[in-house]
């Protein structure tokens, strides 16, 4: 809540507001009380004259003192005495021509009613009215007076002071201001303790913290790249964010999930079982219409019991493809790693040919491998212009050197660096897998060599690597390219399968040829866009 520039906090506001609703409720109760009140204590009042008077009009002393058959001052003494038992203002008989018997004042019997508002009585009615007379406004009730035979002998008016009744009406009301404070008093400390206890189960946050708390949970939770499902500890679907209806989709559960019991929903999810042991379940794969998922399920603790579980998931395929992204980082490292092995190789043969003085030997050493080296760097940096893959193949020429397998780059093509940097990274995935499978290929007659080759024409790439080995059996040949599938042990049979997946992302082919000790061909063909194309 606003109040100009200043934010109030949220205890102050629900104390305000409640406090503001309690004090017009008070006052609006106060307003109807008091006018009942004061309503109320006249129309008493008023009642008391009536009852008062038409008692006395009943009475044989008032009857007998109007047939003149008792003294007045029998008449005055009982009046007076009548007036001053109840406290009214004046108790007054007067006969059929308005002359007083009685009086408070003595000076005034025998003289007219003042008010002009006994003329109803004396024609026989009782009446209630405000008038005026010689002690001042009042409420006065008449009661007429008839003799046994029926005839009106006079009235008798009581009166009660306006002021009394004002005096009474305020001493009735100040009940209410009472009423009022304490009521306000209560709702204050009422408010004051209902905004502490909301506080507290909102952690101490202020409304505006929560808010932005919520936006950035559901910013957070709609921008993740693995779907979330969270139910409560009946099971039942709380939460789920775009990429998890996305990933729904695209197994074929359309149907709302929220509110439905996840074990009728999705039961292979495994939920339920996360509910009743607390226990996480880590790298769960689900399978449903054909495609795996990678969940993770654990559970909500609050308070140290188990009040719902969080699933994520993503389609394992997606990891897959990271992994191959990757696999191109590997093998460049691998090529680094015995790169820089063998550089240590030729180390320790200068190192021992210096202990051993043999400087003839040593300088024949160091100009062979230094010619070697330079017509391969030569050969690999004239022919290939991505600097990385560049890299990637003298590490790759060090390791086959190492193996005793001959590498060579053959002189009829070129690579050009491409425009997009993350061909790179895909590019060595596939030479790299391709130059591996080649290396790990049976042998076949004499010793074994690999040739490769890159040609660039008309935005397309040719590779092509090739070997000398014993060939792949014709009945095994449909299989080579599927995941797992190898005929050297376990735990192989993804290198082909990343190639052929890398060349689908980038809208390439490949071919096999081969032939039974006739060695293997992979050619394989993809759109590449150069770098001075770009340009």
């Amino acid at each position: 809540m606003k109040i100009g520039k200043h934010t109030l906090r949220l205890q102050t506001t629900i104390t305000l507001m409640i406090g503001a609703v309690l004090i017009i409720m008070l006052l609006v109760v106060y307003m109807l009380f008091s006018i009942k009140v004061s309503s109320q204590t006249k129309s008493s009042l008023e009642q008391k004259a009536v009852i008062i008077s038409r008692t006395l009009s009943r009475n044989p002393l008032i009857i007998e003192a109007l047939n003149k058959s008792r003294s007045s001052s029998e008449l005055q003494s009982y009046t007076e005495e009548i007036r001053l038992l109840n406290n009214v203002e004046f108790v007054v008989v007067m006969d059929m021509n308005a002359i007083r018997y009685s009086h408070p004042d003595k000076d005034k019997i025998g003289k007219h009613f003042i008010g002009g508002d006994e003329a109803a009585v004396l024609q026989g009615r009782e009446s209630i009215s405000e008038a005026e007379g010689s002690l001042g406004p009042s409420v006065r009730a008449f009661s007429p007076v008839f003799s046994a035979s029926g005839k009106q002998l006079g009235a008798v008016a009581v009166g009660i002071s306006l002021g009394n009744i004002r005096l009474a009406i305020r001493e009735n009301v100040e009940i209410l201001y009472w009423g009022l404070l304490i009521g306000s008093l209560i709702g204050a400390a009422g408010a004051f303790l209902l905004a502490r206890v909301i506080k507290k189960m909102m952690f101490g946050m202020e409304p505006a913290a929560i808010a932005k708390l919520l936006e950035e949970r559901n910013s957070m939770l709609q921008s993740v790249r693995e779907g979330v499902i969270a139910v409560d500890k009946e099971s039942r679907i709380t939460l789920i964010n775009t990429e998890a209806r996305r990933l729904l989709a695209a197994i074929g559960m359309q149907d709302d999930p929220l509110n439905q019991s996840v074990e009728s929903f999705w039961p292979s999810l495994r939920m339920n079982t996360v509910l009743k042991t607390g226990e996480a379940s880590q790298d769960l794969e689900v399978e449903h219409s054909g495609v795996t998922l990678l969940a993770n399920v654990v559970p909500i603790h609050v308070k140290g019991a188990v009040e719902g579980a969080i699933a994520t998931f993503r389609d394992k395929t997606e990891i897959s493809i990271l992994m191959e992204r990757l696999s191109g980082i590997s093998l460049y490292a691998e090529a680094l790693r015995a790169q820089a092995h063998e550089f240590m190789n030729k180390l320790h043969v200068i190192l021992g040919l210096t202990h051993m003085k043999r400087y003839d030997r040593l300088e024949e050493y160091i100009t062979s491998t230094v010619t070697t080296t330079q017509a391969e760097m030569g050969t690999v940096v004239r022919q290939v212009k991505d600097p990385v893959m560049a890299g990637f193949l003298l590490g790759k020429l060090s390791r086959a050197r190492e193996a005793g397998i001959r590498l060579v780059l053959l002189e009829d093509g070129v690579l050009p660096e491409p425009s997009d940097p993350e061909r790179s990274c895909q590019l060595i995935t596939i030479v790299g897998n391709l130059l591996d499978n080649a290396m790990e290929a049976p042998e076949g007659t004499g010793s074994k060599c690999i040739h490769f080759s890159f040609q660039f024409q008309d935005k397309t790439l040719i590779v092509t690597v090739s070997d000398n080995g014993s060939g792949i059996p014709d009945e095994k040949l449909p299989y080579i390219f599927q995941q797992g599938y190898s005929t050297k042990g376990n735990d192989r049979g993804v290198g082909l399968y990343l190639v052929e997946r890398s060349l689908k992302a980038m809208g390439g082919a490949i071919v096999c040829e081969t032939g039974k000790g006739e060695g293997t061909r992979f050619t394989v063909s993809l759109p590449y866009r150069a770098k001075s194309d770009g340009q």
